[in-house]
């Protein structure tokens, strides 16, 4: 048996394979899958980085088995695998805690003004008066989406005496196992909130989700954080609605093409 690794992968992960019996061809190097030769690969592991489409899928006529290491499957045509009997695997759970830490963290780096004081400090000021930021405590908190790691960050967040709104369209707010979650529409809950977290897979449903328009319904002082999926934050709205004030701040930790290099949101000084 033989699988491609496209993306890079721990090398324990290999040694599994190895210690199988399966031959591994790691080409975690090769920017384009159109380049690659599939005709003989069994399994194909891949990450965020590496986009599986159909013609990859048709081109690879022994593939049984494609394996997602992360949660999010936007990069695979799922409809393409399973017309060709393709199974497509993923770890829903490999990431959660580390997702979770990391969106905690950008939120208290926005509320405390880290990235401007890191800044102010390397260019040689002292701004201590502009850099005080603001606590949690007491503030509201939306949360977009209550799957796995938006939960887990409401339940890190709780211990700082904030409230919480929450949208999920698949919850059922009656059944939603934390009862100091507020669920609300959408649109509510980016009119009232001072901080909104990103939690959805990317979907026809979610490109976009944050257009001008939802900005616009924000308080001026609130902020944003994203850690899902570029996109769903229409970039060149959010350069909009933070030059002008209609925000006052974000927090990226994806985008809608990686890697990032022109981007003007990159330099814009209250991301």
């Amino acid at each position: 048996m033989k699988v491609l690794v496209t993306d890079p992968i721990s090398d324990e992960g290999k040694r599994i394979l190895t210690d199988a019996d399966i031959k591994v061809e790691d080409a975690s190097g090769e920017k384009s899958s159109s380049k690659l030769d599939l005709s003989d690969i069994d399994g194909w592991i891949v990450r965020s980085g590496t986009t599986v489409t159909a013609k990859n899928i048709e081109q690879a006529e022994n593939l049984r088995v494609i394996g997602r290491a992360g949660v999010g499957v936007d990069n695979i045509d799922i409809h393409a695998a399973t017309m060709n009997g393709v199974l497509v695997m993923n770890t829903p759970d490999a990431n959660t805690i580390s997702a979770t830490e990391h969106t905690v963290a950008l939120i208290l780096a926005l509320a405390r003004n880290v990235h401007e004081g890191y800044h102010s400090m390397i260019h040689g000021k002292w701004e201590r008066e502009k850099l005080i930021g603001t606590e949690l405590r007491n503030k509201t908190i939306g949360v977009v989406g209550l799957g796995k790691i938006g939960t887990e960050v409401i339940k890190r967040l709780h211990p700082f005496k904030i409230n919480v709104l929450g949208f999920d369209p698949y919850i059922n707010k009656n059944n939603y196992e934390l009862d100091y979650v507020e669920i609300v529409e959408l649109d509510n809950l980016c009119k009232k909130s001072d901080f909104i977290t990103i939690h959805v897979p990317k979907t026809d449903s979610t490109v976009g989700l944050f257009d001008l328009d939802r900005l616009k319904m924000m308080k001026p002082t609130a902020q944003i954080v994203n850690c899902a999926r570029g996109g769903i934050i229409d970039e060149d709205a959010l350069l909009v609605a933070l030059n002008d004030g209609l925000i006052s701040g974000a927090a990226l930790d994806v985008f809608e093409s990686e890697p990032v290099t022109d981007s003007p949101l990159v330099k814009a000084n209250n991301i």
